[in-house]
């Protein structure tokens, strides 16, 4: 993706949650050109803690319509966090991470996942019967996650025992994100929030 492109879908973030505050609708003429659907995840962060997460894994919205979609969710519709005020608007940066279509995992044994995951390039998403979660490609990088460890991980953000994905019956996939932000900052990240219709 190009640097414009990039700025233009992090000002439309932006946008989209200031705008929520005067119940206006941002403009979006510079980046309808982006309507490839895709799945996308907008995180937020003020001074450098998480601040909100929601995304879409799966290519559901033209990509400019998911980040502002998400965005908005994000800031306003993560049940982990109260409703970002309008007062710390200026104080949160803003990160989007555009998804590659996730990928099924096929083994034959729980234990190949191990040769398969491939930190810093991979993301994770287990699917069960009862749950699933997902956590974004630059989680492991930052917490120098073992393939074994970030498996163990994904388990735990679905709600599900550690040692899940050693169950065949629980579906592992893989994904890429091409990542960007407006900002710098000192980054302390927890698992992401799941947008219920993303699953």
């Amino acid at each position: 993706m190009e640097d414009k492109d990039k700025k233009a879908l992090l000002k439309l973030a932006r946008e989209s949650i200031a705008s929520y505050f005067s119940d206006t609708e941002p403009d979006t003429a510079k980046v309808a050109h982006l309507s490839e659907k895709q799945g996308v995840f907008v995180t937020l962060h003020k001074h450098g803690d998480l601040r909100g997460c929601i995304g879409f894994p799966y290519p559901l919205y033209p990509l400019y319509k998911a980040v502002l979609l998400a965005a908005r969710e994000a800031a306003f519709g993560d049940p982990r966090f109260s409703p970002l005020t309008q007062q710390e608007l200026d104080e949160i940066t803003l990160e989007i991470s555009v998804l590659s279509v996730p990928e099924e995992l096929k083994v034959k044994t729980a234990r190949e996942y191990l040769g398969k995951v491939r930190i810093g390039s991979d993301g994770l998403i287990i699917k069960g019967m009862f749950g699933s979660g997902l956590l974004l490609p630059q989680v492991a990088t930052e917490y120098k996650f073992t393939p074994e460890a970030f498996l163990e991980c994904v388990c735990q953000k679905a709600g599900m025992e550690k040692s899940a994905w050693q169950n065949l019956s629980n579906r592992i996939f893989t994904f890429h994100a091409e990542v960007f932000n407006d900002g710098k900052r000192s980054r302390k990240r927890v698992g992401k929030s799941v947008k219920k219709r993303g699953k």
